[in-house]
């Protein structure tokens, strides 16, 4: 198949599967493309809104529209690293012999949705890493390899902070995007209302499977980044660095540590997945531009002046996006 026609039907999938996500989300048409794009890319989506806008019916949805295996858990403090990961437990055989017997926990799944993840203890927070990262759970000294796809959808509440615990920056930089969820507009609001409180019930039926996502995942990655454009991404990261020769002014003054190689590893994996939905098969400065944001906020961390002024990180991005090193404009 040429790579045109690959392209194409790659654009095909996508937009199947967003119009079926479509059916069930009004409104919100960015974040869901950007929680495709993240799926596509491998990788791993926090989502951060105050109660009720529908982040977890975007994640059950998500699966609904896949024909995968999904699994739900709700993080409270009292959750333990076993609850996720699964444990030995104690069995008897066919002989009547006692032997020990691995339960898989819900992270044993392909769409893994942890609803209010900021509100378990660190200590359970940090079962996630390993099954993140690795794509893999140890339990015992046995390592077991999770099935592919494997997707972590998580969301927190920015408003009520008590009895909650922050993600520690280590387990911030395994998510790929932080997608923030916007309240709806008068008009959506008003779809939502009709769609939730009428005699229909909408859903979304299974238009991909685990082979078809795998197939798009492998396409992106042969996408090409000409040195030009690849070395635009890397300054960008850089920039968000106060000690580094590209920093801005902007960064110096508010940010306390910059991205880390993540950051960079997540521009050039979701902007290959943008340049197929524009059609191409190599990516441009607008594709990395596009998904900046979303893939260097939860990585700047401010300094005390900054969360004095309540610095937006956003802003920290764009400046960094128009402004560079010495006062030297970034190549566009």
């Amino acid at each position: 198949m040429q790579a045109e026609e690959r392209v194409a039907q790659f654009n095909s999938y996508f937009k199947r599967l967003r119009e079926e996500i479509g059916k069930v989300i009004v409104g919100q048409d960015e974040l869901v493309e950007d929680v495709i794009i993240a799926m596509v890319a491998n990788g791993h989506v926090l989502l951060e809104g105050v109660p009720g806008l529908g982040k977890t019916l975007l994640v059950r949805t998500l699966a609904e529209a896949m024909d995968l295996e999904f699994s739900r858990i709700q993080f409270t403090p009292d959750l333990m690293p076993a609850d996720i990961v699964g444990t030995n437990i104690l069995v008897e055989n066919e002989q009547g012999r006692r032997e020990f017997q691995f339960q898989h926990g819900p992270v044993f799944a392909n769409i893994v949705l942890a609803d209010e993840i900021n509100r378990a203890t660190p200590k359970t927070q940090s079962a996630m890493l390993e099954a993140m990262q690795e794509r893999s759970v140890t339990v015992a000294g046995a390592i077991r390899k999770l099935e592919q796809p494997f997707l972590v959808l998580a969301t927190q509440n920015p408003l009520e902070m008590e009895g909650t615990y922050p993600l520690p920056e280590a387990q911030l930089d395994r998510f790929l995007f932080k997608l923030m969820v916007r309240f709806p507009t008068l008009e959506e609001l008003g779809s939502i209302i009709d769609r939730t409180t009428g005699i229909s019930d909408a859903h979304a039926v299974n238009v991909l499977d685990a082979a078809t996502i795998i197939e798009m995942r492998t396409l992106s990655r042969e996408v090409v980044v000409a040195d030009h454009v690849k070395e635009f991404a890397l300054k960008c990261v850089l920039a968000t660095h106060p000690d580094s020769e590209y920093a801005t002014p902007m960064a110096r003054q508010y940010v306390r540590y910059g991205s880390s190689p993540r950051g960079a590893q997540s521009i050039i994996v979701a902007a290959k997945v943008r340049a197929l939905l524009d059609g191409r098969f190599n990516v441009s400065f607008d594709d990395i531009k596009h998904v900046a944001k979303q893939t260097l906020r939860h990585r700047i961390i401010l300094n005390f002046e900054g969360e004095a002024e309540r610095i937006d990180q956003d802003a920290i991005v764009e400046d960094v996006m128009t402004g560079a090193s010495k006062g030297d404009e970034l190549p566009v």
